[in-house]
């Protein structure tokens, strides 16, 4: 009897994609191992044209101001057409039960999105959001209370960094998505440099702190040790507003240099080529959105005017090559407005 990926790979190619595309994304990786054929699917055009017909994934964006926030999704419009692949950009009610904390740390892992409080006062409490339904429910409260300084998702696992309630010490407590339980993980080796506003992500099973401006590093959950990145910059001026891991991947954005990709050999960033021609802009959010990078922005200088600000989008494709990473970008699309006195907080790729 053949293999079972010898006998899929049989089946005509159709069958295979309309298959692959109704596994749950989160379990891709597992997928990609099992032959390279498997894995070479997983990254096509194609499976990501399926499961965008199937509508499987969305964008969760936050803009925040000084009392309360807003949120909006970003998901493909119903009985869209293949080739226009329009997205409705839509305002929801998605207020956090918590009523201490309005600026928690948030993850998404598959369908679920994780609000762990304790940005500003010591909590234990996590709320998470069925994103199919948009219900909330309790999760499992953390062993003790602890202001969060930092949070990352390795495979199953969500990894907050923190401080306990009337400690010194930094510690790590993981949440295991598959057995809904907390325990505590290595104790991170440097202690001095975790806190990270800049959208949380993980890089080679690591837990990256991301600050908008000087160095970042990554915390090793399997041992404790913590190294570099090397995107310090000698110019303290220049921030970074945007991050996001693709294909484990890191892009990073900077004003001035446009949209960026971190070599993880040579230990340094490097400019996307072939994006030369977009428009520098300063308040950028990033996330992965059916195989492209869902490239979001503000702009306050056209358009709308008064207490308003447009929101932008455009989708980039990206390909790795052996000399460096190209990129093309699709035309931009108008998504809406919100206030001038809200910014980019969160952009969050939410899976089925």
């Amino acid at each position: 009897m053949p293999p079972p990926s010898s006998s899929f790979s049989s089946l005509p190619i159709d069958i295979v994609l309309e298959i692959l595309a109704r596994v749950p994304k989160r379990f891709h990786p597992t997928l990609s191992c099992v032959s390279k054929n498997f894995r070479r699917l997983l990254r096509s055009p194609e499976i990501h044209k399926t499961r965008s017909l199937l509508r499987k994934d969305s964008l969760f964006i936050c803009f925040v101001g000084k009392t309360d926030a807003q949120w909006f999704t970003l998901r493909r419009a119903e009985n869209n057409n293949p080739t226009t692949e329009k997205n409705r950009f839509v305002s929801i009610d998605l207020a956090s039960p918590s009523q201490t904390d309005q600026e928690p740390c948030v993850v998404a892992i598959g369908p679920e999105i994780f609000f762990i409080c304790g940005s500003f006062y010591p909590s234990s409490t996590m709320w998470i959001l069925d994103s199919r339904t948009g219900t909330f429910r309790q999760g499992p409260s953390s062993r003790a209370d602890r202001v969060c300084r930092s949070v990352g998702v390795v495979g199953s696992k969500v990894y907050v960094i923190g401080i306990y309630r009337d400690a010194d010490e930094m510690h790590v407590e993981s949440f295991d998505v598959k057995t809904q339980t907390w325990e505590l993980a290595p104790v991170p080796e440097d202690q001095g440099w975790w806190w990270s506003s800049a959208p949380p992500v993980s890089l080679n099973r690591k837990v990256c702190a991301l600050p908008v401006s000087g160095n970042a590093r990554c915390y090793d959950p399997r041992d404790g040790s913590c190294e570099s990145l090397g995107l310090a910059t000698k110019d303290k001026w220049l921030w970074r507003t945007g991050a996001c891991v693709m294909n484990n991947v890191l892009y990073v954005y900077y004003a001035r240099f446009g949209l960026m990709w971190y070599d993880s050999k040579m230990r340094l960033c490097r400019v996307v080529g072939g994006l030369s021609h977009l428009k520098k802009v300063r308040s950028v959010a990033m996330a992965e959105y059916y195989g492209k990078l869902a490239f979001l922005w503000e702009d306050d200088e056209v358009g709308v005017s008064g207490e308003m600000k447009e929101v932008w989008c455009r989708m980039i494709a990206l390909e790795r090559k052996e000399e460096g990473v190209d990129g093309m970008a699709e035309a931009s699309q108008l998504l809406g407005s919100v206030l001038r006195g809200y910014r980019f907080h969160h952009c969050l790729s939410a899976s089925d």
